[in-house]
């Protein structure tokens, strides 16, 4: 049922809940989960786990290093999670290694400028074909914030119960 369906937004490494994102998501949607996370990896994640203690149905937009917060959590709690929407996530980084055998069979979108200076596509694309099994790439002309393209997203559809 879509009342049992939990939205979450997790914001970059140098970004906050307050963030351009972080707006967007609270003034569209209300009920999404959109917390700061603060510190080294583990704590954020810490953070996150107990955030989500309770809840099921997860739709995760993660965001560069909240990109890669939100694939651990996936690849931790994969029964838990409907959707993964990647943007520009950092996913290269040593955190995913443990779980770099992992094949997560839920549907991810990701989404990843093709002029990322921070996050480099190439070291994001054959980690993604690796470890997503049902997974779509969007290649789009923008930089590592996506700023011209990310409110232009079909947010409605990506964050509704199923996609079409």
């Amino acid at each position: 049922m879509a009342k049992d369906l939990t939205r979450v937004f997790i914001h970059g490494l140098e970004s906050s809940s307050l963030g351009n994102k972080g707006r967007f998501f609270r003034e569209r949607y209300p009920d999404m989960i959109i917390e700061d996370f603060t510190g080294p990896f583990d704590a954020r994640m810490e953070k996150l786990e107990r955030l989500l203690q309770d809840r099921d149905s997860l739709i995760l937009v993660g965001s560069s290093y909240g990109g890669l917060m939100a694939t651990v959590y996936a690849c931790r709690h994969e029964e838990r999670v409907k959707r993964l929407i990647l943007l520009a996530p950092a996913i290269h980084l040593e955190p995913i290694e443990p779980y770099r055998n992992r094949r997560l069979t839920v549907p991810v979108s990701i989404f990843h400028g093709a002029n990322d200076d921070v996050v480099p596509l190439e070291e994001v694309r054959p980690i993604a074909a690796e470890l997503f099994a049902n997974h779509e790439l969007h290649v789009v002309d923008d930089d590592h914030r996506l700023s011209a393209t990310f409110e232009k997203m079909a947010w409605d559809s990506l964050l509704a119960e199923t996609t079409s």
